[in-house]
């Protein structure tokens, strides 16, 4: 047996080979992440006799290629958690970091778990695109929301609570109604230096233009309320411009934001458990494909406390003789995004309350017995992450082989 550990870096790796007994096969060198580098590396692992198992950490993106050569040359490929490397054997005082001092680790990792090793699975194309544009989902929102507060902070300063005067939703290209009236109406001087009949027409003709209801009540409290509003900034062109900005940065990302979660619905929609998730309370056509995304393909978990540990949302455990610690906060070890989505699923059941809805019956009553928040909301991500698992899995195993 031939223990091959890989320690992952960008664009390049420190690979070591061991066999039992600390018997070293190949001294820690390094493998650049090149066809011609990562060939090399395969023929050299099959020049060793015995069969070979190959770990490395799933460090981020930068594994994914050498694992999906090394799986495609036919090798045994096991992608580890790098927690679990890290806890594993610290048996010295000394503190050692180095990439070959890791890589020698992985091997004796590889090892101590050669029974328990999973094989690794190439995750198919739909999938790794789906998680991929579920990242930069996450990206451009974030980008959004800062975005909108910097819009926001400047009106402030122009024409204060400019952002507050309508709560339409957000439209299929994610303009909404207060950016486009603030990008018209960039000051308070815009509208309290007509008249008021003069602004209310030239309300009414801006509402028919950007296809927008118009209320003769709406126009007259806006109009009121211009009168008392105080300006820091004052109107010229160079705060026209500053605002001008400020909202096409905002359109730009809303924009690209809308259009990832349109494509995500239908890259998810192509996936066999579609149907199954969308079925379930509290998801929909945007936190469905995230859902589908983060935990990806629920066949490589081996039963729902696996999945509930990717998550981070695993009860945790603290006992020693006759001391049994009650309540254990979780491991949040796992996904931050899939924990991130999870809390976004509860959300939406608390607001829409289902009754019919197991999961939404157990945060109740959780809430009920005045549990804190944190602690309702992940037990209830749990229960959901569960429920999903059984009925996921249980599709899978009702359709035909290929």
């Amino acid at each position: 047996m031939n223990a091959v550990g890989i320690d992952i870096s960008k664009g390049k790796s420190m690979v070591a080979i061991m066999r039992p007994y600390g018997e070293i096969v190949s001294a820690p060198f390094e493998v650049k992440h090149t066809s011609s580098a990562i060939n090399s590396l395969v023929a050299l692992i099959n020049s060793v006799e015995g069969e070979s198992r190959i770990v490395m950490e799933h460090t981020g993106r930068y594994y994914e290629a050498l694992a999906h050569q090394l799986s495609q040359a036919n090798l045994f490929v096991s992608a580890i958690n790098p927690k679990l490397i890290k806890d594993f054997d610290n048996d010295s005082l000394r503190k050692v970091k180095s990439d070959k001092a890791d890589a020698v680790k992985i091997a004796r990792y590889a090892l101590d778990k050669w029974q328990n090793l999973k094989q690794y699975s190439v995750m198919d194309e739909l999938r790794n695109q789906l998680k991929t544009m579920n990242r930069q989902f996450g990206f451009y929102m974030k980008h959004r929301t800062a975005m909108k507060n910097n819009l926001i902070g400047i009106l402030d300063q122009t024409y204060p609570g400019v952002n507050t005067y309508f709560d339409s939703p957000a439209r299929s290209d994610g303009r909404q109604k207060w950016v486009d009236f603030a990008s018209t109406y960039w000051h308070v001087d815009c509208v309290r230096k007509m008249s008021r009949n003069a602004f209310i027409g030239h309300y009414q003709n801006w509402c028919k233009r950007k296809k927008y209801n118009f209320s003769q009540l709406k126009a007259e409290e806006i109009y009121g309320k211009a009168k008392e509003l105080v300006p820091v900034l004052p109107k010229d062109d160079i705060t026209k411009i500053i605002i001008k900005q400020a909202v096409d940065q905002l359109n730009s990302a809303s924009t690209t934001v809308e259009s990832l979660r349109t494509l995500m619905n239908e890259i998810a929609a192509k996936l066999p458990e579609y149907s199954i998730v969308m079925a379930m309370k509290g998801v929909g056509t945007s936190l469905g494909p995230q859902l589908m995304a983060e935990i990806g393909d629920v066949s490589r978990f081996t039963h729902k406390g696996a999945i509930t540990a990717f998550a981070g949302v695993d009860p945790g455990v603290n006992e020693s003789g006759t001391y049994v610690q009650k309540s254990v906060s979780t491991s949040k070890r796992g996904s931050s995004s899939l924990r991130k989505t999870l809390f976004q699923v509860m959300d939406v059941l608390i607001k829409t309350h289902p009754q019919d809805d197991p999961v939404y019956q157990f945060l109740d009553k959780k809430r009920a017995q005045g549990k804190p928040y944190y602690v309702y909301m992940t037990a209830g991500a749990n229960k959901f992450l569960r429920i999903y698992y059984g009925r996921v899995k249980e599709y899978f195993a009702s359709l035909p082989e290929s």
